[in-house]
């Protein structure tokens, strides 16, 4: 661990010790210091209700134990949780660890402690969605805009190019899920323009949630076509609702993220496909990217993954098998 203390910020007297070098006054800077045996890096999700982030955390992990250097997990318990969430990187700074990965749960609201890091001189990486700020070593996610391209398209080619159409959405101000609302909504809107959008809700990030405006949507609009579902719990609330109004196969649903009760969904038909992540790998490289600015080397400002789009005739393919099952035990106790 290296110790990272300021001297300009060291009031009066003390200021002027370190300035000629007095021993008693280094031992006070180093008296704060947290010696540790290995290096210490702070990985922050939005949330940890998702397996999402679960898997996120066993990339992070997979990464620490490759480099022999130690992780501190910790986030809020939901996504919408912001302050809670600065909180923890705040409790990072103040720990001085020897880097943070952190997936902003707003792309402004997190903008302040960002730049809290950087004055701590703490490297910090951006996972998964991106913040209002150039604060960071790099930024690594989903490319979430062509998720979202993808999304509308397949809608689109089942739909045959017409019909009525809602969004079930995630949170405002969340960068990485807006972005694929965005690409949802400009697709439909410059490729497709006779299929429309009649609905746009937010489910907060949570399952009921996403439960009950799906189920107001279906009220609101008994002919409707199909559903978009940009995350993991609002594609669980939608397929839900439809379930239980026996509309499984006839409102046709194009879901986001992936979990065991999803897949069982897209086999039996009431989901028609998923755009899948490799939260692994975000994990993994937005770890990766600190220990190679440790080690000198200049890491991407930006590394993007490609998003896939699966049916349930892809549910064999092995690399999708990979997507779909990552063997989180292996680097998650």
């Amino acid at each position: 661990m290296t110790c990272r203390f300021n001297h300009a910020a060291l009031p009066g007297r003390r200021a002027a010790l370190v300035a000629m070098g007095a021993l008693g006054a280094v031992a006070i800077s180093l008296s704060g210091c947290h010696r540790r045996e290995r290096p210490l890096y702070a990985v922050i999700p939005k949330g940890q209700a998702h397996i999402f982030w679960q898997t996120v955390h066993a990339g992070a992990a997979a990464a620490a134990k490759e480099a022999g250097v130690d992780i501190d997990w910790n986030g809020p318990a939901q996504e919408t949780n912001y302050a809670g969430q600065i909180s923890i990187v705040d409790d990072f700074i103040n720990r001085q660890v020897d880097g943070i990965e952190l997936a902003p749960t707003d792309k402004d609201a997190l903008v302040p402690v960002i730049a809290r890091a950087r004055q701590a001189h703490i490297p910090l990486s951006i996972i998964d969605s991106g913040a209002n700020t150039g604060d960071y070593v790099s930024f690594v996610a989903t490319d979430n805009y062509g998720g979202g391209v993808l999304a509308a398209r397949r809608l689109a080619k089942i739909l045959n190019g017409r019909g009525k159409v809602a969004v079930v959405a995630v949170v405002p101000g969340g960068a990485s899920t807006i972005a694929r609302e965005k690409g949802f909504q400009e697709t439909l809107a410059k490729e497709f323009p006779d299929l429309k959008i009649v609905a746009f809700q937010y489910g907060m990030s949570d399952r009921a949630r996403s439960l009950s405006v799906s189920e107001d949507i279906l009220t609101a609009h008994p002919s409707l076509d199909g559903i978009f579902a940009s995350n993991e719990s609002s594609t669980i609330g939608a397929v839900q609702a439809v379930k239980e109004r026996g509309l499984s196969g006839k409102i046709r649903i194009v879901g986001f993220d992936s979990s065991p009760s999803l897949v069982d969904d897209l086999r039996a038909g009431a989901i028609d496909s998923l755009v899948l992540q490799d939260p692994f790998q975000i994990g993994y490289q937005g770890l990766k990217v600190l220990l190679d600015e440790r080690a000198g080397r200049t890491p991407p400002k930006r590394i993007d993954l490609a998003p896939a789009l699966i049916t349930k005739d892809d549910l064999a393919v092995p690399k999708i098998q990979e997507l779909l099952n990552p063997d989180i035990k292996k680097y998650v106790q």
